[in-house]
């Protein structure tokens, strides 16, 4: 239900100019720059190099973790393709969702290739995303982040 239409407004006071950001729901915090934003080139395409780089993986890990060809991600062409950009924007999501839960980018990379998730037949988040059910995994942690029991 929503608000009564006759609600009191709120007394929150505005915070002051210069003061720190407030942390975020479920424990998220507002950064100046977020980490998928850094794996972007100028065009807007995620770089399959930074984002290798990032999890200090090869491209043939990568293409591996994502369910795709070894190649794939060597070819520009393919690389930039909207399937691999699809699964790679996927997995990032994913990824970035959970990384404070877990401690970090890399720990989150681990929890997204091992960890079973029973709710879900108890396949890992890797397996979802692989089989086009990365909406699954979003909904799952959407609820968790909401309060909800894993």
């Amino acid at each position: 239900m929503g608000k009564p239409r006759n609600a009191p407004r709120s007394t929150m006071k505005p915070r002051p100019a210069g003061a720190q950001p407030l942390s975020g729901p479920a424990g998220f915090r507002e950064t100046s720059t977020p980490f998928v934003a850094t794996l972007l080139d100028p065009a807007g395409v995620l770089d399959v190099d930074r984002v290798a780089d990032a999890f200090r993986l090869t491209k043939f890990q990568l293409a591996d973790i994502l369910g795709l060809s070894r190649e794939t991600l060597y070819k520009s062409s393919r690389a930039n393709a909207p399937k691999t950009q699809a699964r790679l924007r996927d997995m990032l999501e994913i990824i970035s969702f959970v990384e404070d839960w877990c401690g970090g980018k890399l720990q989150a990379m681990a929890w997204y290739r091992a960890q079973p998730i029973p709710e879900l037949g108890d396949r890992t988040a890797e397996s979802l995303v692989k089989t086009g059910h990365a909406s699954w995994v979003r909904a799952h942690l959407d609820r968790i982040a909401l309060g909800g029991f894993a």
